[in-house]
């Protein structure tokens, strides 16, 4: 199977990183594109408008400004601006816009950071399973997690 285009979720945490120096570390073995993806959760954005009393569509605004801002700090400070072809800024339950973006764009895989056997701890993970969990179970291409713990040259 050859791989020409990757979907990279990015939440800009750590994980988000690891999957990037992943990428970094597979790009000329693979010979593809990347395209990074960043989710606004709606459910988030209804609350935080709620608590400040704000219509949702002006602080999704502000949340999709403050996206493309830490874009650009994220590309840069992970030194793979080369390597992506697009970032692009969504809005919706997260898992279900991944699978969307992928299913869209026709991607032949989609790498995403985990936070493997570490967990982050909240019941929310425990009950529902993670987003990357949601990907696996949605989407019809591979899905390639790596660990939080994943270092370059292991």
């Amino acid at each position: 199977m050859d791989i020409s285009l990757v979907l990279i979720p990015v939440d800009f945490s750590e994980a988000a990183v690891v999957a990037v120096q992943y990428a970094k570390s597979m790009a000329s073995a693979w010979k593809c594109q990347f395209v990074m993806v960043h989710v606004i959760d709606s459910h988030l954005a209804t609350n935080v408008a709620g608590y400040c009393k704000e219509p949702v569509e002006k602080v999704r605004e502000r949340l999709t400004n403050q996206a493309h801002q830490a874009f650009r700090k994220f590309l840069a400070e992970n030194r793979v601006q080369d390597l992506v072809k697009e970032t692009l800024v969504a809005y919706g339950p997260p898992f279900q816009e991944i699978a969307i973006k992928a299913r869209d764009l026709q991607v032949d895989l989609v790498l995403m950071g985990g936070y493997g056997s570490q967990g982050k701890g909240e019941i929310d993970e425990i009950f529902f399973g993670s987003t990357v969990e949601k990907v696996v179970r949605l989407l019809p291409c591979p899905v390639l997690c790596v660990p939080l713990g994943w270092h370059a040259g292991e």
